[in-house]
């Protein structure tokens, strides 16, 4: 039996994404973090990102300026600050300070990452997009930086150890259980 199916206007439900918090710095100013939900790989090589944010957003004028910025992947315990930094403007708020976080120096870029944050993707902005309510920042990937706790005795990265968190829909979800892996449909039973 077929599932019934209500048309709804045009939206954007691709969900769930990474909710993720992009740090970025003028020099002589205090960093900012601003939550994004709007980022994704874009290509492999040159490694690729893009994040899509608001032209009124205070970090959007940061990035447009600097052309640099940090990704960080976000997790369980770092679910209230990405909620805060997504809701507060650093106009008005040092949000490092406020949410206890760590500016941390990048080794190829200025912008600071979150040292709380597992992953720390540091990106050069090579081209903007406007589209409207956003712009897309289509950044080349500089230097990765991973915490060694989500590495496994063979230097693998476990990143499904890191309590993950994505946001579907203006709620945060923690990653679950891991029910595949790439090619598993076609693989060669043992």
């Amino acid at each position: 039996m077929q599932n019934k199916k209500q048309e709804w206007r045009p939206g954007n439900m691709l969900y769930p994404v990474p909710a993720v918090m992009v740090s970025c710095q003028r020099e002589n100013e205090k960093p900012n973090i601003i939550t994004v939900a709007w980022a994704g790989t874009i290509c492999s090589d040159p490694v690729m990102l893009s994040i899509s944010v608001r032209k009124e957003r205070y970090s959007h004028r940061i990035i447009s300026e600097t052309k640099e910025f940090v990704v960080n992947l976000t997790t369980k315990d770092l679910c209230r600050a990405t909620d805060y930094c997504g809701v507060r403007s650093g106009r008005d708020v040092d949000k490092f300070k406020e949410m206890n976080l760590t500016p941390q120096k990048s080794s190829k870029i200025n912008a600071p990452a979150i040292a709380e944050s597992p992953v720390n993707i540091e990106c050069k902005v090579v081209n903007v997009i406007e589209l409207g309510s956003h712009d897309m920042f289509i950044a080349k990937v500089e230097a990765v930086h991973v915490d060694e706790k989500l590495l496994d005795d063979k230097g693998r990265l476990r990143l499904e150890d890191a309590n993950l968190l994505a946001y579907s829909h203006g709620e945060y979800f923690e990653l679950g259980e891991k029910i595949g892996k790439f090619g598993f449909s076609v693989a060669k039973k043992k």
